[in-house]
């Protein structure tokens, strides 16, 4: 699996926690990574992800990452293609050109990663170790809360509200 850095943000302000993937991971509401063995039919993984309410599967050899089997995966390889679910096994669908990213990579940073590869979800690594799966998802909600933040910072400046 490739650890991947988006392009160099043109910004002089030092790296936040807030303004981290690290920050994203701790925050969220399901942080367990699951994963699925490369030999499991389709029907486990969808039993999977239906169960987990996510939108991927980290794909294991042992205690290794040889893939990710997404919703995208299911439909297009799966779905389109009349493939029996029952039968068809995990390997021959999944995608297994994964990258993954740094704990401490910024959320711009992931999105332009996952903007560039066409992806959702990628693995997050720490110590050579995944941590955690980020998605398009928990970045738009990290974006949104910035928002929402800075607006307030600048109504209370505006209004004279603002401390300082």
């Amino acid at each position: 699996m490739q650890v991947q850095q988006g392009p160099v943000t043109a910004t002089h302000e030092p790296r936040q926690r807030t303004n981290l993937i690290r920050y994203i991971l701790e925050t969220k509401a399901h942080r367990e990574v699951l994963s699925i063995a490369q030999s499991a039919p389709i029907l486990d993984a969808v039993d999977k992800l239906c169960a987990g309410r996510v939108g991927a599967l980290l794909v294991m050899q042992d205690t290794h990452p040889i893939g990710i089997l997404s919703e995208r995966d299911l439909l297009t390889r799966v779905l389109l293609k009349r493939r029996d679910p029952a039968r068809t096994r995990v390997s021959e669908v999944m995608t297994r050109d994964v990258v993954a990213v740094s704990i401490d990579a910024t959320p711009e940073e992931v999105m332009a990663i996952m903007t560039e590869r066409r992806c959702r979800h990628l693995p997050v690594i720490e110590d050579d170790s995944i941590v955690g799966i980020i998605s398009i998802g928990d970045v738009v909600r990290w974006a949104s809360r910035t928002q929402e933040y800075q607006i307030r910072s600048l109504e209370d400046y505006i209004t004279g509200r603002y401390p300082g």
